[in-house]
């Protein structure tokens, strides 16, 4: 038995004209019964059938509205964070004016947390197609949901940041959820390699092209054909050597190094530096036309210390590499939550391993960690413990220290902030009412 199906944008407009032409037959025929003889008949039935078409639009409304409405409340407890209310009354009041917002903001309201739901679906699927980027945070989930757009294109990509943040790394995932995929992925860094070289090794060279060029060679243009080519620092990059790198943009053809015949290549160009770009072509120190052919697609990872709440995530991912059964301790990682990381990740990968070798138990202590950041945490304990006399005096100030750290990594969430200290929502919110911090001046914009 087959099935038809009429879509709500057909049956809604076909039952209200039913109505309305069922009032109008049903209007005439009262009309000439009772208009002339019994008026009041004629205005009840009038009003009998304006309420039945009222009814009858107000459950039709309900009926299509319940699901979305159903939808929302659901996806508010998602989307949203009870903790971050400061008492029980202030998340109650919450509650009371989320289920009832007004309603000339209803719709407002809806389309609020349908984005809330678009984001964090693109959130998922950032972190599906981008398993080895470790980090929730909010800034990393940014750049990530922007890396999947433009993975799947031929857009050339820059990517901004500070030396250590990944830029490699994520590099080659956008080419690994490209489809180029199959093809070859090769880096270089511009800044590694002398300028005298540099550009044999871009383009290749001929037999004989200069001194020990004793037989011809394929560049990283060639050998990258149909794949990705990653330019690290590419503004150390020479000026002269900039312009051939234009040419290959525009072009997509070259020479080798003392030769005369035009290759033609299909390669997708990812660069990157840590160096303000915007500024070297006012400086005269990049050229102007090579960077709006890089500067199609531009992404800022953020530095580590902009992502602390990341830490123990790639904390633990960097000691299970090495060693599963390895441990850090709470102060231990609450030294490496506090730190400015001015080396980013590599930096925090690199004092992990170096800790590991010191840890002989598999338990990595604070004194495992470099001396500079045992200073710099026993110099703030020093100062807190000048100003109190008593030990319940001192672990209260270390206690509110650490709340208040974990607060600002978590910018004043305070479920995430309770995760970080590994205590529960309701505990944490206890500690913050005893020491009166106010959560709302760590809450970020």
């Amino acid at each position: 038995m087959k099935h038809y199906f009429l879509r709500l944008i057909y049956l809604v407009p076909l039952i209200f004209a039913g109505m309305g032409l069922l009032a109008y037959i049903l209007g005439g025929q009262i009309s000439k019964a009772y208009a002339d003889t019994e008026p009041w008949a004629y205005r009840f039935f009038g009003l009998l059938i304006t309420l039945a078409c009222g009814l009858t639009g107000f459950l039709i409304t309900r009926f299509i509205l319940k699901p979305v409405q159903d939808f929302v409340r659901r996806a508010e407890h998602i989307t949203s964070d009870p903790a971050q209310a400061r008492s029980p009354a202030d998340i109650q009041k919450q509650t009371e004016n989320k289920a009832k917002p007004p309603v000339r903001s209803e719709i407002d309201h809806f389309s609020r947390v349908f984005d809330q739901v678009t984001e964090l679906l693109t959130q998922v699927e950032a972190d599906r197609m981008f398993p080895e980027m470790i980090g929730t945070s909010r800034a990393l989930r940014s750049v990530l949901s922007q890396a999947a757009k433009a993975a799947p294109t031929r857009a050339t990509i820059l990517l901004l940041g500070e030396s250590g943040t990944g830029k490699e790394l994520l590099a080659a995932a956008i080419h690994a959820r490209s489809d180029r995929a199959k093809a070859p992925f090769i880096p270089i860094n511009c800044m590694a390699i002398p300028q005298e070289l540099l550009e044999s090794e871009l383009f290749g060279h001929e037999k004989g092209a200069f001194t020990g060029a004793q037989q011809a060679r394929k560049g990283k243009f060639e050998e990258t054909d149909q794949g990705t080519l990653f330019l690290d620092e590419i503004g150390d990059m020479p000026l002269d050597l900039q312009g051939k790198i234009l040419r290959v943009l525009q072009e997509r053809s070259f020479q080798r190094v003392g030769g005369n015949t035009t290759i033609h290549t299909d390669v997708r160009i990812i660069a990157a530096t840590n160096k303000d770009l915007e500024g070297m072509v006012k400086s005269g120190e990049f050229r102007e036309d090579l960077f709006y052919r890089l500067n199609v697609f531009a992404l800022t990872l953020p530095p580590l210390r902009q992502r602390k709440e990341d830490i123990p995530f790639l904390a633990e991912h960097f000691v299970y590499q090495e060693n599963p059964k390895a441990v850090i301790s709470t102060q231990a990682m609450h030294l490496l939550m506090v730190w400015d990381w001015p080396g980013n990740i590599r930096e925090l990968q690199n004092t992990l391993h170096r800790a590991m070798i010191l840890a002989s138990d598999d338990n990595i202590q604070v004194h495992h960690l470099p001396p500079e950041m045992n200073q710099g945490f026993t110099s703030s304990r020093q100062e807190q413990s000048e100003e109190n006399t008593t030990l319940d005096d001192r672990m209260a100030a270390l206690e509110e220290s650490f709340i208040i750290t974990a607060l600002e990594q978590a910018g004043g969430i305070q479920s995430k902030a309770a995760e970080l200290l590994g205590i529960k929502p309701r505990s944490l919110w206890h500690r913050v009412k005893k020491y009166g911090i106010d959560v709302e001046k760590y809450k970020k914009d």
